[in-house]
């Protein structure tokens, strides 16, 4: 039997596990798949040697970057990337590799498209709030729409922002707000990122890559100033269905 996992710690909520779990047994496919709540990304060596019909792994926070080093090549959108959230293993009787790819970009930017679309032709600027592996993902799925990227963060760095160096002339130019963060994910619903939501309005669209609760304080709060919104749900079902091609052969 064939088994795939999901990487990541903690792993309290995890949408992979349901999600395949459940495509398995619809499609009469013989495989498992199982969470690998791993404290430290030292321990993947031993629990992929220990593992001889594992295939395939999606990672998720905190190792997207981390696992990085333990991989032997990257696809080319990982790499430019510089996060991964699906590993192949391949294994010969002479050898085994370790694939990275990223899928979160493909799941993300088809999950965005119609809704930049529907926001006409002038050029578009993005504030990507979060520095993480996901961030990675969602400023290269914009950018390959056309959306110039600004991070956001607490603390300004180089290359980033701070939340409060927002001046009002910025959300009137930064009309899409992505939330990479885990604020507002179930049960600690009540936190959003410190936006001044006052200053949002119909021009703006926001996307939270949190899918649980269904719609977030942060989409809340943009819906209530008639913003666009959507969440990360059908970028998770997209980023899987791609990983699935991938641990198959099909990419």
């Amino acid at each position: 039997m064939k088994q795939f996992g999901l990487l990541g710690y903690p792993l309290s909520h995890s949408f992979s596990k349901g999600y395949f779990t459940e495509k398995f047994r619809k499609e009469g496919i013989d495989a498992v798949y199982d969470n690998f709540a791993l404290p430290s990304i030292v321990e993947l060596p031993e629990l992929i040697a220990y593992s001889p019909f594992l295939e395939g792994i999606n990672v998720t926070i905190p190792y997207k970057e981390a696992v990085i080093p333990y991989l032997d090549a990257l696809d080319p959108v990982a790499e430019a990337v510089g996060a991964v959230n699906v590993v192949r293993i391949l294994r010969t009787s002479e050898e085994m590799r370790l694939i990275g790819y990223n899928t979160d970009v493909v799941g993300f930017r088809e999950s965005i498209r119609p809704l930049v679309a529907a926001m006409g032709s002038e050029p578009l600027n993005a504030l990507v709030l979060g520095t993480g592996g996901a961030s990675k993902a969602i400023v290269y799925g914009l950018k390959q729409l056309g959306v110039e990227s600004v991070l956001v963060s607490r603390k300004a760095a180089p290359g980033r922002l701070s939340y409060e160096e927002l001046t009002p002339g910025m959300y009137e130019t930064f009309r899409i707000i992505v939330n990479t963060t885990p604020l507002g994910m179930s049960p600690k619903v009540d936190a959003c990122p410190p936006l001044d939501y006052n200053l949002l309005n119909a021009r703006h669209l926001l996307f939270d890559a949190v899918y649980n609760p269904e719609k977030t304080l942060f989409l809340q709060k943009g819906a209530a100033q008639g913003s666009a919104i959507k969440n990360g749900l059908e970028m998770l079902h997209l980023q899987a269905e791609a990983a699935w091609s991938i641990w198959n052969g099909f990419k």
